[in-house]
């Protein structure tokens, strides 16, 4: 029978506009920004999404309505693929969900892909986890008992530690610690990747946590899907904008 996978969270519109910068502006010490290509895809939770339709395996989501409201639009120089500004709107606009009157038993898997930006709470994700035997997490809130029945949780190296001095060891034996280049940190054994050309970083932890995923579904074993997740998102990292694998 074929595998499911359901993905909760908030998606977002990425933006991105690629162009030249020639002069600074006579009025102020600002460069003068001259876009020529812009380039527009749902990013964040539905970006995971993809990605795992992109690895073979059916893929549900529950996420804002309103996602094509929430943009995060970067100005991106077009030769050296430097970041002028991001610029996010509508944050605010992401209502909760009604994660209570979902049900989870058809899926083998599911995603909470947590930018929190208010779609789901921590009584939220405690209760999905509740629910379903096989949650994993990708979140950006301050780690607590409220996640101790998640399976894994994926963060990258800023928010650990962030939220290091919260993590208590039982919530630590779940933690997966993306390091970018340095590759992965799982029960204080790291997993490298190999050295490439990053062009572009965005959207690399939705590769990492999709490939996690279905690697987990197809073989069970942590490890190995650590070490395919890691292959992922060094594929899409050597890629502009917010890529799928």
């Amino acid at each position: 029978m074929e595998s499911r996978v359901l993905v909760i969270g908030e998606t977002c519109m990425d933006i991105f506009y690629y162009g030249n910068c020639d002069r600074l502006c006579p009025e102020a010490p600002a460069p003068v920004f001259n876009p020529l290509d812009c380039t527009k895809n749902p990013g964040m939770a539905m970006n995971v999404q993809k990605n795992i339709k992109a690895l073979g395996h059916s893929c549900d989501i529950i996420t804002n309505p309103n996602w094509e409201e929430i943009t995060k639009t970067r100005y991106i120089h077009k030769n050296t693929n430097q970041m002028f500004i991001r610029v996010d709107q509508n944050d605010d606009k992401v209502e909760r969900c009604d994660v209570r009157s979902l049900r989870f038993s058809h899926y083998d898997i599911i995603i909470v892909s947590d930018y929190c930006k208010g779609f789901v709470t921590e009584k939220d994700i405690a209760y999905i986890a509740s629910q379903h035997p096989c949650v994993f997490l990708d979140t950006k809130k301050t780690l607590g008992h409220w996640c101790k029945d998640v399976k894994y949780i994926k963060i990258n190296g800023c928010e650990y530690e962030r939220t290091k001095y919260n993590v208590s060891p039982e919530i630590k034996e779940k933690l997966i610690i993306t390091l970018g280049p340095a590759g992965c940190l799982y029960q204080d054994k790291t997993f490298p990747v190999k050295s490439v050309e990053i062009k572009d970083v965005s959207g690399a932890g939705d590769t990492f946590i999709a490939g996690l995923a279905v690697k987990y579904i197809e073989s069970r074993n942590i490890e190995t899907s650590i070490s395919f997740a890691n292959e992922c998102a060094t594929i899409v990292v050597q890629k502009r904008g917010v890529s799928v694998v």
